[in-house]
């Protein structure tokens, strides 16, 4: 099944409580396609670089059967880069540095391949360039599947809306959730924010698992608990990389292979948090993978015993 991904190939710099890096890959786009890549072959980019943007990495795009025929290499212009650090909790960080570059100008081109696009991943990007996309587009994809953040929802929620309309899965996390809706309780935020359009909504909660809801409909995934966790930049955009990357590789989008996506992205994820950048994600085996999602459906398996009778009929 035909899959294009459209969001950020970039430069990170990250300091957590483990360690610090200088300039190494990330961007969402990256996450998204890597992860993606280990359900589905032949997924295609949609994103900008500059010159100095290594082409290693492009190859190794190739390598993996990502096609980059729509990741335009300016010429004289320098990649998208951000520098964060993260606070000892590891949930909240602090942005450092903030380079558009060529992100500034970026006008997301279609190639003719892409446009037998059956499922689209449009990874967290201002939501003008995310319409444009699905503007440019000759037929609606059987899925769209957006990402966006609290920047989006506080300088361009007008676009915003306008994009959400369009899609029929929205994944954010709970903060954004709230930002969003206006509501604390994350079941009515929910109830307001499918409102707005999309089927399906995945709110995702860290280190405290992912929540889809469609409806009246409620699917809770566990994170998995880890040993170590080195840096969460990426793991969301992993999470949605495996969790389109599934449906594509299946060609079913209904509720039950939803709840199937989401545990294979959360445990693409776990991989991820593991090292700096896409250290961990890139070199992956199908057995690593297989064996992570035992673990998941270990975790939530469980039988009841009760331990009280009916009383009896008088």
């Amino acid at each position: 099944m035909s899959l294009v991904n459209v969001g950020t190939v970039a430069f990170d710099a990250i300091e957590t409580p483990f360690g610090k890096t200088d300039k190494i890959i990330g961007g969402a786009c990256t996450y998204i396609s890597l992860a993606a890549s280990y359900f589905t072959k032949g997924a295609k980019i949609v994103s900008v670089v500059g010159d100095d943007f290594p082409q290693d990495v492009i190859d190794m795009f190739s390598d993996r059967d990502i096609s980059t025929e729509g990741l335009q290499v300016k010429q004289g212009e320098k990649t998208f880069f951000w520098s964060g650090k993260y606070h000892a909790d590891m949930n909240s960080r602090d942005t450092i540095d903030t380079q558009l570059n060529v992100l500034e100008t970026f006008d997301p081109i279609i190639p003719d391949a892409y446009q037998d696009c059956e499922y689209l991943m449009l990874g967290n990007l201002a939501p003008q360039a995310q319409l444009q996309v699905i503007d440019r587009l000759e037929k609606r994809p059987k899925l769209i599947v957006l990402d966006t953040m609290n920047f989006w929802m506080e300088v361009a929620l007008d676009d915003l809306l306008t994009v959400i309309k369009e899609v029929d899965v929205l994944t954010i996390n709970d903060e954004e959730a709230r930002l969003l809706s206006g509501e604390y309780s994350l079941r009515k935020a929910a109830k307001k924010i499918l409102t707005m359009g999309p089927k399906y909504l995945i709110i995702k909660k860290g280190e405290h698992g992912a929540l889809l809801f469609n409806d009246e409909r409620v699917f809770f995934a566990p994170a998995l608990p880890l040993e170590e966790v080195f840096d969460p930049t990426g793991a969301g955009d992993t999470f949605a990389g495996g969790f389109i990357g599934y449906l594509a590789s299946s060609g079913n989008i209904s509720w039950e292979n939803m709840k199937n996506a989401i545990i294979m992205g959360s445990a693409l994820a776990s991989f991820t948090v593991e090292k700096f950048g896409i250290e961990r994600l890139r070199d992956l085996t199908m057995e690593e993978i297989a064996d992570r999602i035992s673990q998941f459906a270990e975790l939530t398996n469980f039988t009841m015993e009760y331990p009280f009778q009916e009383e009896e009929q008088i």
